[in-house]
């Protein structure tokens, strides 16, 4: 069973700016900082519209006794978490859970090749550093639309040197996966982070190359999408539930805050817990979990409700009975 980690306080230490999107935050707890391993994450609670909701952000960098750092980019259309960590400044309270791990960085394999894609470099930036230390066999890749928003390149070029590709879209860039990946050895390692794109891409070329997939490791963005979010209808014939998901909210949120037990595991679109089936659809899903495959998707059978969304209105049936009093 999962422990609960509780909830502590913290303050904004310190803020800069490392592109005109990506925001880093230096986050003080109020019963100082733990330990963690890279590809940890931390929990923050941050006011959308008045209502506390969970966003989750990678550590970026070694452990620092004094704070957390970790980085934020400004999503205009996004849920909102993102403005609203913004619009916090020196002094700004809020409430954080410990560094938790679900993106392992494996230190027994004879070659790395890190891929990260805009700010999904927030989670690689202490992986290239613990590696590049240790003396492993480590490239990285590292996509953005442009050279302005690579987020601590300067960092990650002083640590890596050669050994750090970069690729920026506007100017007609793109990652080279199938040379990169042809040159690793048996039994090294890929760890992407970035959006769903490229991942779907990064995927494709390791399959390509006749590598296990057990080798690939990723971690998502749950706000990536084909579209961006808006609100959408719900409705659930067997609890009578007929609600509507706001544009800043996730459809699981949503069925919590309407009392439909739905369920969950890496809320991020990874494990497929939360995967309802789907009645009918007015409209289109927009996948946005790694879960389900492409004909899964195709298909229209079945959306992960932690991360998919929703143009126009969906009716899902629910894995629980209602209660009978």
């Amino acid at each position: 069973m999962q422990r609960i980690l509780p909830w502590t306080d913290a303050v904004i230490q310190s803020f800069r700016d490392v592109t005109p999107t990506v925001r880093e935050f230096c986050i003080q707890p109020a019963l100082g900082t733990a330990a963690y391993a890279p590809g940890a994450h931390l929990q923050v609670q941050v006011l959308v519209n008045g209502k506390p909701q969970t966003r989750s952000y990678s550590l970026v960098g070694a452990p620092d006794a004094a704070c957390y750092r970790i980085a934020v980019k400004r999503l205009d259309a996004g849920r909102g978490g993102s403005l609203a960590m913004w619009q916090l400044g020196v002094g700004s309270r809020l409430s954080i859970i410990e560094p938790q791990n679900h993106f392992p960085l494996d230190l027994n394999a004879p070659a790395y090749l890190l891929v990260a894609g805009g700010i999904g470099i927030t989670a690689m930036v202490w992986m290239a550093q613990t590696l590049s230390e240790r003396g492993a066999s480590v490239r990285m890749l590292f996509g953005a639309r442009s050279l302005s928003e690579l987020a601590f390149h300067d960092l990650l070029r002083k640590q890596l040197g050669s050994r750090l590709q970069t690729a920026k879209a506007e100017q007609g860039e793109q990652l080279e996966f199938d040379k990169e990946i042809a040159a690793l050895p048996k039994g090294a390692l890929m760890y992407v982070c970035g959006p769903l794109p490229m991942l779907d891409t990064a995927r494709a070329a390791w399959t390509r190359a006749g590598k296990p997939l057990s080798d690939l490791r990723f971690e998502t963005f749950g706000s990536s999408g084909r579209f961006a979010p808006k609100a959408f209808q719900v409705l659930i014939p067997r609890h009578k539930i007929d609600v509507t998901v706001a544009q800043e909210a996730s459809l699981l949120e949503t069925l919590e805050a309407a009392g439909v037990q739905a369920m969950y595991g890496c809320r991020r679109g990874e494990c497929g817990l939360c995967a309802m089936q789907i009645l009918s659809l007015s409209g289109e899903i927009d996948h946005r979990d790694v879960f389900l495959s492409a004909h899964e998707k195709a298909a229209n059978q079945r959306m992960c409700v932690c991360v998919s969304r929703v143009l126009g209105s969906v009716t899902l049936e629910s894995a629980y009975l209602p209660e009978i009093v």
